[in-house]
């Protein structure tokens, strides 16, 4: 008769309640890459196409590189939208809110 090992199987790498840890990138990256999306936008036959040229060369995804612009487009009052600034007082004010709420 064969003696039958049984090794302990290791825990999975995310289980389906964590979150991905999701790195902030630098707002100096940030503004660089709205600036040579600006500056290069007129080489590319869309914005898809230069949003996938661009951010290797950054680093990052073309959605970074697309959000990034959006917002940037939002901050500038070319686009509706909440601004930086009234996102950050949203995330202030949230904590208030939640213990008004608990009265």
């Amino acid at each position: 008769m064969k003696a039958v090992i049984r090794l302990p199987l290791s825990p999975p790498r995310f289980t389906m309640t964590s979150r991905r840890f999701t790195p902030a990138n630098p707002a100096e990256l940030r503004e660089r890459g709205v600036r040579l999306f600006r500056e290069n936008r007129a080489d590319y036959a869309s914005d898809t196409a230069a949003y996938k040229a661009i951010a290797p060369k950054l680093g990052c995804s073309p959605d970074s590189l697309r959000v990034w612009c959006q917002q940037a487009e939002r901050d500038n009052g070319q686009r509706t939208g909440l601004t930086s600034a009234e996102k950050d007082r949203i995330k202030e004010l949230y904590p208030v809110n939640l213990s008004s709420l608990a009265r």
